[in-house]
């Protein structure tokens, strides 16, 4: 995994426990790995994942059951869909619209570049 600079580590972990979990590779309500799994995998400290299971627990995207390990909770993709529009509407939306202004860029431009996208990556 490579990580950014802009953001803690444990957010950027967090993001990736998200998606896997949002694409099926770790099924709601299914086990996921434990800490020093997680760690070795993404080569970092087990007290950074730690933290970001302890974050997306809080969020209630994962669950502890003691001694069996976390699980991704039954409404995880709720949550996990819920959390990240409101840090894309917040956070990456305005930087957008300032970028969209300051390069002159029409909406009707982003429009049909979206639709473009959209049939490249459902005909796949």
């Amino acid at each position: 995994m490579d990580f950014r600079d802009k953001q803690a580590i444990y957010l950027q972990i967090a993001d990736y426990v998200s998606e896997q979990i949002l694409l099926s590779r770790w099924p709601v309500g299914e086990k996921i790995p434990s800490v020093r799994e997680l760690a070795a995998e993404l080569e970092v400290n087990p007290n950074t994942v730690m933290r970001t299971y302890e974050f997306l627990s809080q969020q209630g995207i994962i669950t502890s059951k003691r001694g069996m390990g976390y699980f991704s909770s039954e409404d995880a993709t709720d949550k996990i869909l819920t959390f990240r529009r409101e840090q894309f509407l917040q956070n990456d939306l305005p930087l957008f619209f300032k970028n969209l202004t300051l390069l002159g860029i029409d909406l009707r431009e982003i429009e049909t570049r979206y639709e473009e996208y959209i049939n490249t990556t459902t005909n796949v």
